[in-house]
């Protein structure tokens, strides 16, 4: 941690160096309706894309979590080593950014927007302790971002700890939207709202009260009562809500447009995706995959289901890129090269909370609604996203009402039985977070132990379990030179001393 606080040190030199050697220039150049400080609504913006932005390195990075949740497989280039297994380490660089979560508190306390501005701290702090304790188990919390005052080796939080503070904060969140006015430098497409917050982090609550279903005896935790309180309260995502995201655009586009085709054309279509969409009669197949051109060449039509083949992802990386380079395979479409705003980054849905509740209707956590109801309103919605997808982009098959009215046939109508449907809500989730949260989508398959992730032991490069997925990211190597005693002690009461990425952490007992 300490070499967290040295960066931001020498980042925060780095800015005054610049600043004062540009005073010059912006005493002739500053426009004297605008701010030249730092406020809350400009921090406020870089906080909220700290969180919901794509931030990774490349488009080969954007990749990589769809490869390690099954989604896809990438030939002829390199092995990408997420697609068999590899877990690396995490990261606490994240955690940076709690400094301009609480500068924007400060410039927003005794304004009329204060309350907004805690609400989104609140939202903010709980969305990334979340993901970093359900990656590696217990993490810095209470601590965290104590640089200043000289606390450089935080403790570690015990997971239960560190959830049950995340839940509590969203709890206070919801407190300070209820409270909140418009406000100024959301980049979502919420624009300000704090009704629409409101409903967002309610709906994120219920996903992390959801990710404790193994948990659910605890009387410490409450889960039940929690999640019904949440709903009965109802401020939740409505349809006409929209999203928790960002839109892309000219200015910021989708991370793989442009790419000159270096990434998209070696991207393959798992079959654990393909297969089930054509099962389920699923369109989305066609606004996923570009055909097979080894099919197409046989005489199969684009607007034929059997026309797409996908690839085991567990298959060795030298049969897969020969097949590929066969074209037996159906690869990314094409709107992902071609369209800088193909589709938007959802980190929040009304299709997921949707199908949430059903799972916690059929478990009884509440006692309001049909879960049959909940789950066909949650894939409707999934569908009436879809269906916003430039057609030309639809190999002939694209979606519209009618065939969403009749979607709901065959194997997609709701089972009879508590086990198939809760299968089929899983899958439905899994199919929502291709190309948006497949990190999401790996948290799922952790609780749920589906859908079944195909593992082949000859090319698994978990090599101290090669018949099995992996469970968590190792610690950041930084820990074990600059925080080592708490390093240590937080291996010694999870993982018998040992930072495996084989080891089971709390919430999955």
């Amino acid at each position: 941690m300490k070499n967290i606080n040295i960066i931001i040190r020498k980042s925060f030199l780095f800015l005054f160096l610049i600043l004062v050697g540009c005073s010059n220039f912006e005493d002739l150049n500053t426009n004297p309706d605008s701010s030249t400080k730092a406020n809350a609504s400009m921090t406020a913006t870089g906080v909220i894309l700290s969180s919901l932005k794509f931030n990774g390195r490349d488009a080969h990075a954007f990749l990589q979590p769809q490869a390690f949740a099954k989604y896809i497989g990438f030939a002829n280039q390199s092995q990408m080593s997420q697609q068999y297994n590899e877990m690396g380490n995490g990261s606490f660089e994240g955690m940076t950014m709690l400094q301009n979560v609480e500068k924007m508190v400060q410039y927003a306390t005794g304004t009329p927007t204060e309350n907004s501005y805690k609400g989104i701290a609140k939202f903010a702090r709980a969305y990334l302790f979340y993901h970093l304790t359900m990656q590696m188990g217990d993490v810095p919390y209470t601590d965290a971002n104590k640089g200043e005052t000289g606390l450089y080796r935080p403790k570690f939080d015990t997971q239960k700890d560190v959830l049950i503070g995340i839940l509590d904060e969203l709890k206070e969140a919801d407190s300070y939207f209820s409270k909140g006015i418009v406000f100024d430098g959301d980049p979502t497409p919420y624009k300000g709202d704090p009704t629409k917050w409101r409903k967002a982090s309610n709906a994120f609550a219920l996903k992390v009260l959801m990710s404790l279903s193994k948990k659910e005896a605890d009387p410490s935790l409450n889960i039940k009562a929690r999640f019904a309180e949440i709903v009965n309260a109802n401020n939740l995502l409505e349809e006409s809500t929209g999203f928790l995201g960002l839109n892309y655009s000219i200015v910021d586009i989708h991370p793989l447009s442009g790419t000159n085709d270096l990434f998209t054309s070696r991207t393959v279509i798992s079959s654990l995706l393909i297969d089930e969409l054509k099962r389920l009669n699923d369109r989305r197949l066609f606004y996923y995959a570009e055909p097979a051109t080894k099919l197409i060449n046989d005489g199969k039509q684009e607007s034929d289901f059997n026309a797409y083949q996908g690839v085991d992802a567990a298959l060795d990386y030298t049969v897969m890129t020969q097949k590929y380079l066969e074209g037996e395979y159906s690869l990314l479409n094409q709107r992902y090269l071609k369209d800088y705003a193909s589709e938007p980054r959802m980190r929040m849905t009304y299709a997921e909370q949707q199908l949430i509740l059903a799972e916690a209707r059929i478990l009884n956590w509440i006692t309001v609604g049909d879960a049959k109801k909940y789950y066909e309103s949650g894939v409707k919605s999934a569908l009436k996203e879809q269906m916003k997808t430039k057609a030309i982009y639809a190999h002939a098959m694209a979606i519209d009402q009618a065939y969403i009215d009749n979607y709901f046939t065959g194997n997609v109508a709701f089972a009879s039985t508590t086990g198939d449907q809760l299968k089929q809500i899983w899958y439905q989730r899994y199919i929502l977070n291709f190309m948006q949260d497949a990190t999401s989508s790996y948290f799922e398959y952790r609780r749920t132990n589906y859908p079944n992730f195909p593992v082949d032991p000859t090319t698994n490069l978990n090599i101290d379990e090669p018949t099995k997925i992996p469970v968590r990211w190792l610690y950041p190597t930084s820990e074990s030179s600059y925080n080592r005693e708490n390093y240590e002690k937080a291996l010694a009461d999870q993982y018998d001393g040992y930072d495996g990425v084989n080891k089971v952490m709390w919430v999955l007992k």
